[in-house]
């Protein structure tokens, strides 16, 4: 008997995917499963699960920890480039007073996933982000996102957690047809209501298979998922780098965004936005 808390694959996919079962219907025998490193709600007959071993378990760790390795070299080598540009720029600006300091852009983290919250606070540590993070419901984000602008005012607002498509074969572009996407479009709706412009607050929102147009047509800056495939739990937090660590007079590049990502063009898109990276002076000696 399958339970709650146990990790499986599904084999009607090749076992592509590791979850974790959230709750089970003994009467239909079906399984409520939750993407352990990918965004995705998913559900499935028992008949189709298989379960992890540890030695599998270990090598889904494994290749997770290879491509956050992978990323996050990534990101260094382009914030070494993109350090020299910049330290050009201050020769000519600060060069008569060189005590100045440096502020990237802020972040609001709503995250219906309290596991995956955890980890993205953990790597905005790492890459030197200020950010604050709240477990929400994907329902109650509507209702409580202004309360939140208000008190933080963040330069960056991320909206995700779980989503996914109800019924496969059905009309994609019917946003009812999905799990949460609804709930992340009011969300952005709110926001926008707060901030209207898009360069004030720039909003990423969305997780696997979530309704990108309608998230865009919203307000937000970037969305997921073009090609409603999955995305990593991080791909938000490598957005938000980008644009907490471009300069405020510049437009971030939307392929340099993007290509930041785990999934690309087909799990992430968005509009060309202002980053929000400021330097200040003097530097302050307390």
């Amino acid at each position: 008997m399958w339970k709650a808390g146990d990790l499986v694959t599904r084999k009607s996919y090749g076992n592509d995917v590791c979850f974790l079962i959230v709750e089970v219907d003994v009467e239909s025998e079906t399984a409520i499963l939750k993407g352990i490193d990918v965004r995705l709600m998913a559900d499935a007959p028992f008949s189709d699960l298989n379960n992890v071993t540890e030695d599998e378990r270990k090598q889904f760790e494994a290749q997770e920890n290879q491509a956050r390795s992978e990323s996050l070299k990534l990101i260094q080598s382009r914030r070494a480039v993109e350090f020299e540009k910049r330290s050009l720029r201050k020769e000519a600006r600060f060069q008569s007073n060189p005590d100045f300091f440096e502020r990237p852009g802020r972040v609001l983290h709503l995250d219906g996933d309290g596991t995956y919250l955890q980890k993205c606070l953990n790597m905005y540590r790492e890459l030197g982000i200020r950010a604050t993070g709240h477990h929400i419901q994907e329902a109650q984000m509507p209702s409580k996102v202004t309360g939140f602008l208000e008190k933080y005012e963040p330069d960056i607002l991320i909206i995700t957690g779980h989503d996914g498509v109800i019924r496969k074969g059905k009309d994609w572009s019917d946003l009812y047809n999905y799990r949460n996407s609804g709930h992340f479009v009011k969300t952005v709706v709110n926001a926008r209501k707060h901030a209207r412009s898009m360069d004030d607050l720039v909003i990423i929102a969305g997780a696997c298979q979530s309704h990108f147009e309608a998230i865009l047509d919203a307000g937000a800056n970037f969305a997921s998922s073009p090609q409603r495939i999955m995305i990593h739990a991080l791909d938000p937090v490598f957005i938000a780098e980008k644009i907490a660590y471009t300069p405020i007079n510049e437009t971030v590049n939307v392929y340099d965004v993007v290509r930041s990502t785990f999934t690309g063009t087909d799990g992430i898109g968005g509009l060309e936005s202002r980053g929000k990276y400021r330097i200040g002076l003097p530097k302050s000696l307390y």
